[in-house]
């Protein structure tokens, strides 16, 4: 079991009232309800802040080294992969 602390959180009354009616309708507590929407949440922007990094690096890159692909290169490829070819990217050109 993993542990676990307790937290406090404010919530509008028109939140909570919409947090108790999705949970009645779902047959779950509300504590769970809001505990799967943080978990959701902080999953997704995690995502996010990842993307977010990878994009800082790739710019950082490019602007050190000069390599890249056009976007037109950029469309072919991914043309063929949702044709649901096996292909590699194109090679980045300086």
């Amino acid at each position: 079991m993993v542990a676990a602390s307790t937290t406090s959180l404010k919530l509008d009354d028109e939140i909570k009232g919409k947090v108790q009616r999705l949970a009645v309708a779902q047959r779950r507590s509300p504590h769970w309800i809001m505990r799967e929407a943080i978990a959701q949440y902080v999953e997704r922007e995690e995502k996010r802040e990842q993307f977010r990094q990878s994009a800082i690096a790739a710019w950082s890159d490019y602007q050190t080294t000069g390599l890249h692909i056009t976007a037109t290169e950029a469309d072919a490829w991914l043309a063929k992969l949702e044709a649901g070819e096996d292909v590699e990217p194109p090679e980045c050109h300086g």
